[in-house]
């Protein structure tokens, strides 16, 4: 049995070997590796098509048919989701020639590619920003093209990506904030919450990040310093009035009240406190400087 399929494996490669395709990579005339290698690009032999650009388009470049050359060879790339590598090719190609009549598609097909390879929203998004960008430069400079509209649903799609990906990502600060170190997760929210509402002020997520704002922001001022507690309260109101403006009807409100009593509460306690500490510290200083005039005096006399 082994035999056998030594002899079947040995029989393919003599087969292969002596294939029209196999005779064609050995050529040597590159007419015939340029008709080879469009033949099997139309034919959606894209590998072999591939291998044998590979050979021709050295030797054609600057040439009139190098165009054409060069366009399929990047749809090759992009036929066999070699997405990165048909991004590069198809931007080359656009600008090696922006005159031409397939420099629209090429744009488009340099964006659309960088667009396939992104990543879903839970990785790094380092390529989504460069599909963005590409998409851009193609809607801007191509505001008529037929694929105007669909540049426009990727990139909407992209951005809802950045927004997923932000909104997960201030999720995490705040499951953090219940460790060992709350602080500074607590100062991390708070900064990531009014962030992700700058960039993303139409978000679904912004009503429920404004009420967590309150609600850790509440937390960071309670458990804040003595002499940054008053600031840190303050800031609590601030961030409760504009949870109202913004979200009268909000399911989250009974909830914001809540945290916005507590920091009344803790307000009034600290200026009860700073006040008897304000008052103490005026005694020790009268105190002290009692002494010192009636020495004073006595050396008079």
């Amino acid at each position: 049995m082994r035999r056998i399929s030594l002899f079947i494996l040995t029989f393919a490669s003599l087969l292969y070997s002596c294939g029209p395709f196999a005779k064609l990579e050995k050529s040597t005339n590159w007419e015939e590796l340029y008709e080879g290698a469009n033949k099997y690009y139309q034919e959606g032999e894209y590998n072999k098509a591939i291998i044998l650009y590979d050979k021709v388009l050295p030797i054609i470049r600057g040439s009139e048919k190098a165009e054409l050359a060069d366009y399929n060879y990047a749809y090759c790339h992009f036929k066999t989701k070699r997405y990165i590598e048909s991004a590069g090719y198809f931007n080359n190609f656009y600008r090696t020639y922006n005159r031409s009549p397939l420099a629209e598609e090429a744009l488009f097909m340099h964006a659309y590619s960088l667009y396939l390879d992104s990543p879903d929203f839970n990785l790094d998004q380092q390529s989504s920003q460069e599909a963005v960008a590409a998409i851009q430069q193609f809607v801007t400079r191509y505001p008529g093209s037929d694929s105007y509209e669909r540049a426009l649903e990727m990139l909407e799609d992209l951005e809802t990506r950045f927004e997923r990906k932000a909104y997960e990502e201030s999720q995490m600060y705040y499951r953090l904030k219940d460790g060992l170190f709350p602080g500074d997760f607590y100062r991390a929210c708070i900064v990531n919450f009014q962030n992700f509402a700058k960039d993303f002020p139409e978000s679904e997520y912004n009503e429920e990040l404004a009420y967590k704002l309150v609600e850790v922001s509440t937390g960071y001022a309670v458990n804040s310093v003595f002499s940054k507690k008053e600031e840190r309260l303050n800031d609590v109101f601030t961030y409760a009035l504009n949870f109202y403006r913004r979200y009268p009807d909000s399911k989250f409100t009974a909830e914001v009240k809540n945290y916005e009593a507590e920091a009344r509460e803790e307000l009034e306690e600290h200026l009860k406190l700073k006040k008897d500490i304000a008052e103490r510290e005026e005694a020790e200083k009268n105190k002290l400087s009692t002494p010192a005039t009636s020495q004073t005096n006595e050396n008079k006399q």
